[in-house]
């Protein structure tokens, strides 16, 4: 992620554009259509008209201010990490043409009708433009994340979260690997998560019993995607802090625990792969809603209460 000022308005060009900007932080309601001048692509870069953006749990962090002392803002902000879409306008040394149908992330913001791409990567025809959009941060993520443990082959790997679009990936890349997966989930994700070859368990009091039930050689690596406060059992039931890594419990030091944030460390090949095997079926990522763009509190709103069981995205 880069950690500089996001926002900023573009450079002026042709016809005025919607987009979901906010200019102060709060809740989903600071989020507003507006009218937009449709930034310019600069070297490398394309500019997409937008088919279809992904709302991540960052936005939602981004737009609330519990971001500003690593992200601050440039009001106004267009929020927004990823997005797939048609090329329309490229930048010199762009390794895209107009007229492509392209992912990745956005340079500025993807909630509008035009974004950029500093990396484009080609869309296959066979991927729906929703999970496309819906790949890029979750997908890379859990790549990320899987690296940076070093779990392989013949090892045991515990997912919390694993009912979420960062959990759900990393179970079948770990599967696909010939890892073991213990998968802890809410009751109504069992029968998914265990169809992907995890063996599911019930999260909640009494998780780590029912852990070290479905796992009896033990556990040797713990990823936690749920940030539910389950990083003093997982360092208990590793033996090794290094060992336990999260990328949402924001007290992971007080275990000495790593917690995973940015993308300094992201495979380049990372994302190309995710798109091929999304394509050709191997890796499944649910989308549970689409939003037309004027709706994007609402995404907001759902995603805060935890009512989404799969990605949201928007259809600008």
């Amino acid at each position: 992620m880069n950690t500089g000022p996001v926002g900023g308005a573009p450079t002026p060009e042709f016809q005025m554009s919607k987009a979901i900007t906010f200019s102060e932080y709060g809740t989903p309601e600071v989020l507003r259509l507006s009218e937009v001048t449709p930034p310019e692509p600069g070297p490398g870069q394309v500019r997409i008209r937008v088919r279809a953006a992904s709302v991540n749990p960052l936005d939602m962090k981004i737009r609330s201010g519990l971001m500003a002392g690593a992200v601050p803002a440039r009001f106004p902000v267009v929020p927004g990490l990823d997005a797939a879409g048609v090329v329309d306008a490229v930048g010199e040394g762009a390794d895209a043409a107009v007229g492509d149908e392209v992912l990745g992330a956005t340079a500025g913001g993807s909630y509008s009708e035009y974004a950029l791409l500093d990396r484009p990567v080609a869309k296959p025809a066979a991927l729906p433009w929703e999970v496309a959009a819906s790949l890029v941060t979750v997908g890379r993520t859990a790549f990320r994340v899987l690296a940076q443990l070093g779990v392989g082959t013949g090892q045991t790997l515990l997912v919390h979260g694993a009912g979420g679009s960062v959990g759900i990936i990393a179970v079948q890349l770990a599967v696909t690997r010939g890892i073991s997966v213990i998968a802890t989930v809410g009751e109504h994700d069992i029968e998914r998560v265990t169809a992907l070859g995890a063996t599911a368990v019930r999260y909640g009091d009494g998780w780590d019993r029912r852990v070290k039930a479905a796992a009896p050689h033990g556990v040797d690596f713990v990823l936690d995607a749920s940030g539910a406060g389950v990083l003093a059992d997982s360092v208990a039931l590793t033996g090794d802090s290094a060992r336990v890594i999260t990328i949402a419990d924001m007290s992971a030091a007080q275990y000495g625990v790593r917690f995973s944030a940015g993308s300094a460390d992201r495979s380049e090949d990372a994302l190309p792969q995710l798109v091929e095997a999304a394509a050709d079926g191997r890796l499944t990522l649910p989308v549970w809603r689409t939003y037309p763009l004027e709706e994007a509190a609402a995404a907001h709103a759902d995603l805060e209460a935890h009512r989404n069981r799969g990605k949201a995205v928007l259809l600008p």
